[in-house]
């Protein structure tokens, strides 16, 4: 059993920042050939100059929610590493509903970017992983991994997170159907459902609202906010032949948050 994706190449969209930066470099630390995506191009580049210069780092700004855009970046992948073995859907747009407004469409919106751009982008690295199996000269235990970046949201109930808890509740339908639509091409497929781990927007919502980081301890078993490497160590592990007889499971990554029922019967 071995957690190594050393040599493996990987694509990881949404890497300008958040959790999917910190994925992407700890690939590249793992010594992974990894494709940095991102539709913010000065982000991406701004968070990635140290790596620009590295044999096994790339670089691809592009939106994926453009069908030319998603071609252009497995080319990317395929002109520098000359295959792809890992892909993992690390885009998540965020925003807040209003479920009674017919006029708000921000649910159409992260249906978009949430969840068709990771079907569309993993059925084109799919077919390039069979694609890989059918060219190689012995059957591979396994053809590719790829690993889905989820939220709690799509398990819990907050009206004003309608769009986003949706969105990522399909992601992760999505997720257990492609596992079995290509389990027979040795492509696993898995997602990781994260809780309150410490990014950007979180790092911006406590900010402006300190109470906030007060009533997430207060419900987290663990009773603490979880840290972007401790989400990339599981992907890692996901991608990996340790993970080899894991497809279409959601692994929950949230300190608790999932198994606790807020509303405690009083003690006698």
């Amino acid at each position: 059993m071995s957690f190594s994706i050393a040599g493996k190449t990987a694509i990881i969209t949404g890497a300008a920042t958040g959790i999917g930066h910190a994925i992407a470099r700890h690939f590249v630390d793992e010594g992974a050939n990894v494709v940095f995506c991102d539709h913010n191009e000065k982000r991406l580049k701004s968070g990635s100059d140290d790596l620009v210069d590295l044999p096994n780092c790339r670089l691809f700004a592009g939106d994926l929610r453009e069908k030319l855009a998603v071609a252009n970046l497995l080319s990317t992948a395929l002109d520098a590493f000359d295959r792809v073995d890992i892909l993992v859907n690390a885009t998540r747009m965020f925003a807040v509903t209003d479920p009674l407004d017919p006029s708000d469409t921000t649910v159409e919106q992260l249906l978009d970017q949430n969840l068709t751009v990771a079907l569309r982008t993993s059925q084109a690295v799919a077919r390039r992983m069979i694609l890989q199996a059918e060219q190689a000269e012995t059957r591979a235990h396994e053809a590719g991994a790829i690993i889905n970046l989820s939220s709690i949201a799509a398990h819990r109930t907050q009206p004003q997170l309608l769009g986003f808890s949706i969105s990522n509740a399909a992601l992760e339908q999505m997720t257990r159907s492609l596992a079995v639509s290509l389990a027979p091409h040795a492509i696993r497929v898995n997602a990781v459902a994260v809780g309150s781990v410490m990014s950007g927007t979180l790092r911006d919502t406590i900010a402006e609202h300190p109470d906030y980081r007060e009533a997430i301890l207060e419900g987290t078993p663990l009773g603490r906010i979880g840290t972007a490497s401790e989400v990339a160590e599981l992907v890692q592990f996901l991608a990996s032949s340790a993970a080899g007889f894991m497809t279409g499971q959601i692994v929950g990554l949230d300190g608790g948050r999932q198994v606790l029922d807020t509303v405690q019967r009083p003690a006698h």
